[in-house]
Order: structure tokens, then sequence, then C-alpha cells
């Protein structure tokens, strides 16, 4: 089967680690992701039903949207897509009345436009709740078109929520499996470029997330796969799991040049049956 792109771009989008994810995900009836960020797993496997959510509400009204009434929203979207939209005064505009409105529809249109003509498809919010991510300046952005259509087509089997990764772990049954991608753990104490969301994603929810899925793992017989960076750190936040190393190449960074191949870890918690 072809791999399926994300209509978003992501950082730490898992399109390049699909195949890995995929290999290592448990059998199952139901995947459940407490960070679906751009949904390239969700997008990329074959389960009946999925659990997906997000503490992005921009996100999961944009993906409601299109699960229940694609056609209206990608027709409104690809309006923008125009010359006159690729116009930094045009897009900080759009950004404005993007942070001044809470119309979900015109939020969610601006969303992708943001995203796509945005520099580097950053979803960056300042410490208010406004989007900051500055404009990109780019020849020509790509209307997503066909990805927008196939990923409207596979929601049909999906339930998005807006919740925190606590409760999305509630939420998951016996026959599931959860497959975590947090914001990535620092490489260093400088290296604090992960946070997309408004309230950041620390230390300390890093190891509440390995606990969590551990628990969850021995505690429910559910199965937890968790990607991260390969450090110190994570090796000893998942040391009660089974651990696997994959090379990907990062796709968002500060420069081109620092755009070169970090370990990732795979730590599969598992039901002790």
């Amino acid at each position: 089967m072809k791999k399926q792109r994300a209509f978003l771009k992501w950082a730490g989008g898992k399109y390049g680690l699909v195949d890995d994810i995929q290999r290592h995900l448990p059998q199952a009836k139901k995947l459940v992701e407490p960070f679906v960020g751009a949904g390239s797993v969700f997008l990329n496997t074959d389960y009946e039903q999925y659990l997906l959510a997000d503490i992005n509400p921009d996100l999961i009204n944009l993906y409601n949207l299109l699960k229940n009434d694609p056609q209206p929203y990608i027709n409104e979207a690809k309006r923008m897509f125009t010359p006159e939209y690729n116009q930094k005064e045009v897009y900080l505009e759009v950004r404005r009345q993007f942070n001044a409105t809470d119309d979900i529809l015109f939020r969610s249109v601006a969303f992708l436009y943001m995203n796509r003509f945005g520099f580097n498809g950053l979803c960056r919010y300042n410490k208010k709740g406004g989007f900051n991510v500055p404009f990109g300046s780019y020849k020509k952005p790509y209307f997503p078109e066909q990805e927008l259509e196939f990923f409207a087509e596979k929601a049909k089997k999906a339930t998005f929520v807006c919740e925190g990764y606590l409760e999305t772990f509630k939420r998951a049954r016996k026959g599931s499996v959860v497959y975590c991608d947090p914001p990535y753990a620092p490489l260093s104490t400088t290296a604090n470029f992960t946070t997309y969301s408004g309230n950041g994603f620390s230390l300390d929810d890093q190891a509440a997330l390995a606990d969590v899925a551990e628990r969850t793992a021995t505690k429910r017989g559910i199965p937890v796969l968790i990607s991260n960076h390969d450090t110190m750190l994570t090796r000893r936040l998942y040391h009660g799991a089974e651990l696997n190393v994959v090379k990907v190449k990062r796709t968002i960074s500060r420069n081109g040049a620092g755009r070169n191949k970090v370990d990732e870890l795979l730590a599969l918690f598992n039901s002790v049956d």
C-alpha cells in the first residue's frame, strides 16, 4: 500500500517512521493515540476503529469538521491558496483575525492556510493562546486536496477528542493498543524547541507518561508503544519496556544543515499475560 501523507506539515511528524512503527504495533481492534498530531500513523494503519486525541482544540475541531462535512470545508480552504493570499500583510491579517475569533469554520480554514503559508509548518502559540508563527515566504504553497479527501474518508472510523493524555489513557479498553508520540524529550537542556502547545510538555510529563504507559500495559493488559529521542533520559524512563532503535531524518530544524539523523527510540510496554 502506498504511504499516505498527512495534509498538515508537522514538527516531529511520523511519516518517515511509519513502517517501523507499524512493525512494532501489536495487533488490536482499536488504535488509541493520545498525541495524534498530523495523524501519519492513523493514516497508514488499518485498525477497525481509532480514538485520536490532542490537547490542541484547533486541530481537533478541524479534524471533526473534515469528518462530518468535508466538501464545504475543502472548498472554503482552497479559496485561500491563491497568489493574493501569499503575501506577508495578508498572512498577518488572517493570523490576526484567527486570534480574534471563536468561529470554528474560520479558525479551521485559517489553521490549514497558516500551516502551509507560515514558516516551516510550525504550530506555535504564545502565552495568551495567540498563534504567532511568522510568514513563510514560499513560492507556491501546495493545497493538499487529495490528502484532505483521504483523511475525511478514513476519519469515518475515528473518534476525535480534545483532552490531555491521561484522560485518553482512561478511555482505552482491552482489545486496544495505545501509540504515543509525545513532544520530544530534549536532546540537551538547551534544546527546548519542542513545545507546540501553549503549556509545553515538561520532563515531569515525560516521566508521568512512561509511568501511565507501564501501568496500562501491566495492570490493564493494554499494550503501549511510545516513540521519542533515544537519550539516556528516555532509556531510563522506559526501562520496563522492550526498546528498539531506528534512524530518522528530522524534518524541522532551525537550519537546514542541522537536519541530520537522530536515533529514535520505540519503547513497547506489553501486557504480562
